[in-house]
């Protein structure tokens, strides 16, 4: 009897794009890999100083980075070549861990060049990113997305829970330069994968390549006027930034709290990390029957009950079982904030999107690390896990005014481009700023409906490239209405008009609809003279 075929919206089905399998087996062993260093790097560091501040500042040092290259590396991801700039990354980075590890066998380095090193290194991981993350779900279709994202998020959790325990073994057989030599070998399997299965290249285009300073601007102005995006994002920062207490603390937990080596402290990692797996497997049943908002709450108190009980227990049992389940609140709520920003964006932003929430969720996790840290230098481990937790609790309150959703299919497929410009010679692409005005002749009694589906455009216009919008009437004619908006630059108004939804034409329908019989809208150009 031939097995059943798997579900078409399982993760199982997922693994059947062999690229995205290797790729994601890649991936995984380079996880391991990372997470082996900061274990190593964290706890060589309460060993060497001593210092609650100094131990989080390790952490910092690994996801810093992210919060200052996640989003151009974004664009580079979006507007260059992916795989060349993968395989640069991943080159260097192993040449960076490599030097660690050498450096520390021969013991003959110090705090100071651990921080370094590992802010580095960590640099490597912000440029590789993007262009990883946006080329690995481009091979499976797009209703596949959320189970791929799942299936990265377990494996990146599986290395939290694995990598750490590993680590305390090689860490307490062999010291802390094994543990890095052993994250180089990961490095090296995920360069090997991309060089056997590289992220797709962008489609041909005859617009003018976007600069990199141009399209960090349109990545942020696309997330402050896209609600869905917006919401997300400061979702994220939230909840990472109350949650980094017990991440950055957890060799301070280990050492004072439960008086663990370091065996014991890649266990306590290796808690949260199962926790997460066991999670993932589960998590697109728990979105299916809780909804986004019920199992975001539901994770972020599960995850404050975690850091009271590491805060006020003794007891290891009780610790181990309560970062179980703290992984697994973990994983479900920032796996749901991901897939809700990578199912909101169109194509030409993906990639920007994926480092907007690295950003938002590590930008903050590092600086949300350091400033944990100091306060627990300043009153004591206890009252500083108290007070994360009650960070966490109060995050619950951003429900209201930025609902999370995930987005439709009309929001993020582009519409063709039409080629008539309306305009007798096209100027050069720097020529500018540009001036855009659409006039609208609108029936007597349309006019309130008009107006009301007229202020929808704000978003959208703002969103592609507009750093100006609005509606004006006409005071010679009552009826006539003109929308007016401003792009910096020619070329910018041309990556504006590509950017065009389905929804946003959907959206000009309905105004045409309030339009005057066989009137259409007219369109004009202007460009700003010197």
């Amino acid at each position: 009897m031939n097995p059943a075929p798997p579900a078409p919206h399982s993760i199982r089905a997922t693994l059947r794009h062999v690229a995205f399998r290797a790729l994601l087996g890649g991936g995984t062993l380079y996880f391991i890999g990372n997470a082996m260093q900061a274990m190593a790097a964290a706890w060589l560091m309460v060993e060497i100083t001593g210092s609650s501040f100094l131990a989080a500042l390790v952490q910092t040092a690994v996801f810093l980075p992210m919060f200052l290259l996640a989003l151009p590396a974004g664009v580079m991801a979006d507007t260059t070549d992916r795989r060349r700039l993968i395989l640069v990354a991943l080159g260097l980075q192993g040449a960076l861990v490599a030097l660690m590890a050498l450096l520390f066998i021969l013991g003959v380095a110090g705090a100071a060049t651990l921080l370094v090193l590992t802010f580095l290194a960590g640099c490597c991981t912000a440029m590789l990113s993007p262009s990883w993350n946006s080329g690995i779900v481009d091979v499976v279709p797009r209703d596949e997305l959320p189970q791929a994202i799942t299936a990265i998020g377990i494996a990146y959790n599986s290395a939290r829970a694995l990598g750490p325990a590993a680590a305390g073994w090689v860490y307490a057989q062999a010291g802390p330069g094994w543990v890095f030599a052993c994250a180089v070998l990961g490095i090296g399997v995920l360069l090997e994968s991309v060089r056997r299965h590289p992220p797709r290249p962008h489609p041909p285009s005859r617009l003018p390549a976007e600069r990199l300073w141009g399209g960090m601007l349109s990545a942020l102005r696309f997330a402050r006027h896209s609600e869905t995006v917006l919401a997300q994002l400061v979702r994220t920062v939230a909840y990472s930034a109350a949650g980094s207490a017990l991440w950055a603390l957890l060799p301070v937990i280990g050492q004072r709290q439960l008086g663990l080596g370091a065996t014991g402290f890649g266990l306590l990692m290796g808690c949260l990390g199962t926790g997460a797996v066991l999670a993932g497997l589960a998590i697109g049943r728990l979105r299916q029957r809780l909804g986004l908002e019920r199992l975001i709450a539901a994770g972020s108190i599960v995850f404050a009950l975690a850091m009271l009980a590491a805060a006020l227990s003794h007891e290891r049992a009780l610790v181990y079982v309560a970062l179980v389940a703290g992984g697994g609140a973990w994983m479900s709520v920032m796996s749901t904030y991901n897939t809700a920003t990578q199912t909101s964006v169109p194509p030409w932003v993906r990639a920007r999107a994926t480092a907007l929430h690295t950003l938002a969720a590590l930008g903050s996790f590092a600086i949300g690390s350091a400033f944990w840290g100091a306060l627990s230098d300043l009153l004591g481990l206890t009252p500083t896990l108290l007070a994360a937790a009650a960070a966490m609790a109060a995050g619950l309150l951003l429900a209201r005014p930025f609902p999370l959703r995930m987005g439709e299919l009309t929001e993020v497929t582009q519409v063709p481009l039409s080629e008539d410009l309306f305009v007798a010679h096209e100027p050069d692409p720097e020529a500018g700023p540009v001036a855009v005005e659409i006039g609208y002749r609108v029936r007597p009694d349309r006019v309130e409906a008009f107006l009301e589906d007229a202020s929808l455009l704000r978003g959208p216009r703002r969103r592609d490239g507009a750093t100006f919008w609005r509606i004006y009437r006409d005071l010679s004619d009552p009826a006539r209405f003109v929308e007016r908006f401003i792009v910096t630059s020619w070329a910018d108004y041309l990556h504006q008009r590509a950017r065009a939804t389905l929804a946003d034409q959907e959206l000009e329908a309905r105004l045409a609809a309030h339009l005057q019989p066989g009137e259409a809208p007219t369109l004009q150009h202007y460009i700003a003279e010197r």
